[in-house]
């Protein structure tokens, strides 16, 4: 696993696999990993929050695991579970042996069988601890990057879960003990911040808000993307995309809906931006009836 000396030599990273990271974004990035902290992430959807996670792992060469959060999250989900399938058709099978010896079964001995680490299901939060427990080739810890997204989709309950895992990096399966890292995972937390998250949790992380992009770096993700799009088509994308964030809108549209936008637009062999062109793909970028609705395309489009 690669590790960078510094910011900037990991912006350089992030951007030759194609996330442009400024110079705030690459600092916090770099200081939670050599501070052993999570990065909590807040910000608009579509901003790129999500897709940090990716290019981390990108550019560790490590595993990307994901924990997509959602209400009613809970250790279950979070942290481990029991394969009850699995343990049915073990207790059948030695019911069926028993049974053709002539044998008693023992209960003690088969429930300790049935909670031992075959029958056990590992979430992401434990597969990230125990993957961090791995060396790789180079002896190191593998490190993985462990993103917990949009957490701010679960209820405080989780906040507390989480904080009890970050404390130590160790979770306790009663049958079996603790299982612990002492080189934790590289944590990305994102939030849309539609809630307030704990300040217990927040004062466990390094913190960045990620703004929109301006309009050069935001022409830079589209190049990345579809690099066979004009220069031309790109700025004509970026400032329809500038002028429905200026609107009122239920959704106004983050990076992720640019992207989709000149995708479309590439999909379809067009290569201007014009009034027929936004009628076409506009669906690409506004997701809300409303705000269809209100849309006048000519509004969007340079005169």
């Amino acid at each position: 696993m690669p590790e960078y000396t510094g910011a900037i030599d990991l912006a350089k990273a992030l951007g030759d696999v194609g996330y442009m990271a400024d110079d705030s974004l690459a600092t916090a990035s770099f200081l939670a990993g050599a501070l052993d902290k999570p990065l909590l992430c807040e910000g608009a959807p579509g901003v790129g929050k999500t897709s940090l996670a990716k290019a981390l792992a990108e550019v560790h060469g490590t595993e990307l695991i994901r924990l997509q959060c959602y209400e009613g999250l809970d250790a279950t989900h979070a942290l481990y579970d029991w394969d009850f399938a699995k343990q049915i058709l073990h207790v059948r099978t030695i019911e069926a042996a028993a049974k053709a010896s002539a044998q008693r079964l023992d209960a003690t001995r088969l429930d300790d069988e049935l909670h031992s680490l075959p029958f056990l299901l590992r979430r992401p939060i434990l597969q990230a601890i125990e993957s961090s427990r791995n060396e790789g080739a180079d002896a190191q810890p593998r490190r993985p990057v462990l993103l917990i997204d949009e957490i701010d989709r679960a209820g405080d309950e989780f906040d507390a879960l989480l904080l009890e895992v970050l404390s130590d990096w160790s979770v306790t399966v009663p049958e079996l003990g603790t299982i612990h890292t002492p080189t934790p995972p590289l944590v990305i937390l994102t939030s849309n911040r539609t809630r307030e998250l704990h300040d217990a949790l927040k004062r466990r992380c390094v913190y960045h808000w990620f703004s929109q992009p301006d309009a050069q770096t935001e022409e830079r993700i589209l190049a990345h993307h579809v690099p066979a799009s004009s220069q031309a088509l790109r700025a004509a994308v970026v400032r329809a995309a500038t002028r429905l964030r200026a609107q009122t809108l239920i959704k106004p549209p983050g990076t992720s809906e640019t992207i989709d936008w000149i995708r479309a637009l590439a999909a379809l062999g067009i290569s201007e931006l014009d009034e027929a062109a936004v009628r076409s793909t506009i669906s690409a970028v506004l997701k809300d009836a409303d705000d269809l609705s209100d849309l006048s395309p000519n509004s969007l489009v340079d005169q």
